[in-house]
Order: structure tokens, then sequence, then C-alpha cells
């Protein structure tokens, strides 16, 4: 009996204390999810899916930007382990223009000026499966698919001068500044945001927006010949980029449309010629795209990409000549053998199939001789472009 009540005893000890062991685990438990909610709460998620947090380190008095305003900041990016891979001091960036990554940018517009704030912001809208590597800085690499947690503080911000107010040397610095971020973002194939860099940019260097005037302490004068001509050369760089960057989303009508821009100011543009013979055999115009080529590779002999892809087009053409005419022959056998099978047939149903017959033979010898013409003739303008050129 009292080795039965031992044995109960500690039993019930035992009992008891996995009882307490299992309300402390609770308890701990429930304080860890407690301290994690906090920690979320702290956050302000921007998004709603948690790839951009927000959390006010120095609250500001200020007041936020809004889109297109100019903004002073500091920021610093690290990543998970505490590298700093980005460092800017007294930054200035345009809201809205994707001068910053995506995700810094978007977060701007909820800071108050003299706000600091730590922005945690996923590799989709940092840099993404590319990363980014720094040949100026190689320990400043960002792997791919890596988040980065900036520290921001946003030092002023204010609305942007009219176009009318600014000078030669204003426009051209800005847009160039936004011509060479959508080159940036033109090399990580973000063709989006190339495009938006890029119509920006054309904001500022296009003379006809609002006008460009040199302030001077006189008063206000005009920009010289020479300067306008910077100008163009500019502008005609941008429109080339962008009808690239259009074409590799295929929105090959507006990049019809930029190329043409280029062809109306300098038509023997080797770069427009190329890009405008691309975007023709994009929309289904072999022909088309091999004369243009033809012109680019006149113009510039040495383009070993112009060459090449002249080549190809010529073999493509070749070879939808071929289909075409094997096309055309099989339609005019198939007549053939209608017409053999007709001739037991009522007279009436033998004169529509000869007509059918001499319908398929008709277009078989006018593809024929127009084949002939066209290679006489593009012969003939080729010659003369290279004498001409």
């Amino acid at each position: 009996m009292d080795a039965e009540k031992s044995s109960s005893s500690s039993f019930e000890d035992l009992s008891n204390i996995n009882e307490q062991e299992r309300a402390e685990m609770n308890s701990s438990t429930g304080q860890q999810e407690t301290a994690s909610k906090d920690k979320n709460e702290e956050y302000l998620d921007i998004l709603g899916n948690g790839t951009l947090l927000k959390k006010v380190l120095k609250e500001g008095q200020g007041e936020r930007p809004e889109s297109k305003d100019i903004a002073v900041i500091n920021y610093t990016g690290r990543l998970d382990d505490g590298t700093i891979v980005e460092e800017e001091r007294d930054c200035v960036v345009q809201i809205d223009d994707v001068e910053v990554v995506q995700g810094l940018d978007m977060a701007l517009k909820l800071m108050n000026v003299g706000e600091q704030a730590e922005v945690i912001v996923a590799a989709r809208f940092a840099y993404g499966e590319l990363g980014l590597k720094d040949e100026d800085h190689p320990e400043r690499t960002v792997p791919p698919n890596e988040k980065i947690t900036y520290t921001v503080e946003l030092v002023s911000t204010k609305e942007e001068t009219d176009l009318e107010s600014k000078s030669y040397a204003a426009r051209k610095e800005i847009g160039n500044k936004k011509r060479l971020r959508g080159n940036f973002w033109m090399k990580r194939q973000e063709y989006n945001l190339a495009i938006q860099s890029y119509r920006r940019a054309l904001e500022y260097l296009d003379e006809s927006e609002g006008g460009i005037t040199n302030p001077t302490e006189s008063g206000q004068l005009e920009p010289t010949n020479a300067e306008l001509q910077e100008l163009l050369e500019d502008r005609m760089k941008v429109y080339n980029n962008l009808a690239l960057a259009q074409l590799k989303i295929a929105a090959y009508d507006a990049a019809l449309k930029s190329v043409e821009h280029v062809l109306q100011c300098q038509p023997n543009n080797a770069k427009a010629l190329f890009r405008k013979g691309k975007i023709l055999d994009a929309k289904g115009d072999t022909k088309g795209a091999i004369s243009f080529l033809q012109k680019a590779a006149t113009i510039d002999e040495d383009d070993k990409l112009i060459q090449s892809e002249l080549s190809k087009l010529v073999l493509k053409s070749k070879r939808e000549a071929r289909n075409e005419k094997d096309l055309y022959q099989k339609m005019l056998g198939h007549a053939q053998k209608l017409e053999q099978k007709s001739k037991s047939a009522p007279a009436t149903q033998n004169r529509e199939t000869s007509k059918l017959c001499s319908f398929f033979q008709f277009k078989l010898w006018g593809y024929l001789m127009g084949s002939i013409l066209i290679g006489v003739a593009g012969v003939a303008i080729y010659r003369y472009n290279n004498r001409y050129f």
C-alpha cells in the first residue's frame, strides 16, 4: 500500500510539473506572438503584401512631397548581413521619375520633411532577379533576388518650376540626366521604366515645349543655333532609344512613330534606319525592312550587326518567296486535277472548272513576272544607292 501511495504521489507530482511546464510554454509562445505582432505593427505595409514596409524612426514636421516634386534626401541601403550597397547624401530626385529604386521612390511620398524612416524593399521593387554590380565599388554588389533595407531622411521638398522658366542649360542637364536613367533601365531590361524615363527626358529636350531661353542680367535671350543643334542631337538619341524600348515590348506602332521623329530630322541616321527595318520586320513587312537595312548598310559599312541582320532578312525573303511559289503550284495542281475529273461532267461544269484553272494559271504567271521585275528593280536601286552614298 505504501508503495502504491508513493507511486500515485509521484505520478500526481509529475502531472503537476507537466501542467506547469505547459502553462509556461503557452505563456512564452503568447509573449513571442505578441512581440512579433507588435513588431509588425511598427511597420506600414505600403502595398498590403509585405513587399514594401516603412517604419518611422524620427517624426517629421514638414509637408509631404507630391508627384513630380523635387526632393532632397539622404539614404543608406543595406543587405540582411549589414553590407552597405548604396549611400547618398543631399541626393536630388524627382518624385515618381524612378531616379532611385522603385520601392524607395514610392515610400518618399509617405514621408514628411525632416522625417527619418526605415524602408524595407523586396527584390521586386529593388534590383530584382539581375541584382546590381557596381564596377567602381565591387563591394557594393547586390545579389539577385535580394531585399534591401534603407535608412532614409527627407531633407526638403519643393514643387518643380514651370518649363518656361527653365534655362537652356537647366533643361539640357535635366533632360540628359533622365536619358541616362532610361539607359540604366534599358540595360536591366526594365523596358517600361526606360520608356517612362525617356518620355520625361523629351519634355525637357524639346524646345517646342514652353520655349527655351538663356537668362542674362539684361533679360531673356533665345538660345543660339549651335545650342539648339546640341539639343536636337540629344533629342534624337532619346527617340532612337525610345523606339528600341517600345520595340522590345512589341509596341510596334509607337516605336514606328518614335523612329520617324529621328528620320524626319536626320534621314541618313543609320541607327534609326536600322531600327525602322527591325520594326517593319516585326510587323511582317520583310521587303520594306530589307530596303531600310540596305540603306543603313550603305551609310555605315563597318557595322557588322546591320550586315548580319540584312543577310538574315534576305534569306527570310527568299524562303517566303519559295513558300509562296510552292503554294501557288499546289493550287494550280489541284485545279488541273479538277479539270481532269470534270471531262465527263456536263458542259456547264466544264466551263466553270476551265475558268478556275485559268485563274490559277494567271495568278502563277503574274507572281513569277512580278518576282522578276522586283528583283531587277531591287538590283538597280541598290547599285544606285551605292553610287549615291
